[in-house]
């Protein structure tokens, strides 16, 4: 399955790193450990296929810094971030720096190889997963409200922010979310994520659509 693939994990903390290499291994998976990023970064450039599994925070340099680093260095690596301490801000942010997901700890085993497979497989699409009249006709799909909470979303708020500056309930915005996900046709954030940024369709329609709050910056 992994044959010719090396995963390159990235982690300050020992105990998980052999956790994650005896899963990964185990999976089938080649894997190179690597207690801090500069670590890694010395290997530049790769040789063969590779995927990282950063995780978010680290002394020196962290997961999102990482990301940057390697998008200045042009070295086009799909990349995993994972964290014990995820909200969606942190995800934003991890997904604009270039992760392909993000995924909170402790680790599925299912899930960390559904992750794999699913950022090796956009490599191999040329990140051609949706094109950008699709995901424009589907954010027209949405009322006002619901464009008005994928905004929020996609700023990095969480629900109950998201709640206080619409003037309705953190119940209310579950729903609105979950419309929202579904309408879109994205099964986690981190598809949302790349629906918006592939084609920014949010900034697109909000020309001729309704209109979104201006969220504050310390909300951000």
């Amino acid at each position: 399955m992994a044959n010719d693939l090396t995963i390159h994990l990235v982690d300050d903390e020992e105990s998980l790193r052999r956790s994650l290499t005896f899963l990964l291994v185990s999976a089938g998976f080649a894997v190179r450990a690597h207690s801090c990023a500069n670590a890694f970064l010395e290997l530049l450039p790769l040789s063969g296929r590779s995927c990282l599994i950063t995780d978010l925070r680290m002394p020196d340099v962290d997961g999102i810094e990482l990301l940057q680093r390697l998008h200045r260095l042009s070295a086009d690596v799909p990349a995993i971030v994972i964290t014990g301490q995820g909200d969606v801000g942190a995800a934003v942010n991890a997904m604009k720096a270039g992760a392909s997901d993000f995924l909170e700890k402790p680790l599925g085993e299912e899930a960390l190889i559904a992750a794999i497979n699913l950022a090796m497989g956009q490599r191999r699409q040329s990140h051609t997963i949706v094109d950008s009249e699709s995901v424009a006709a589907r954010v027209r799909q949405l009322t006002d409200r619901e464009h008005q909470v994928l905004t929020g979303v996609l700023d990095g708020l969480q629900n109950k922010m998201i709640a206080y500056h619409l003037g309705i309930s953190s119940r209310t915005v579950e729903v609105h979310r979950a419309n929202v996900m579904a309408k879109m046709g994205a099964r986690n954030l981190a598809e949302l994520m790349r629906m918006a940024m592939t084609v920014d369709a949010v900034a697109q329609s909000t020309e001729t659509g309704p209109t979104s709050p201006v969220w504050p910056a310390y909300a951000r």
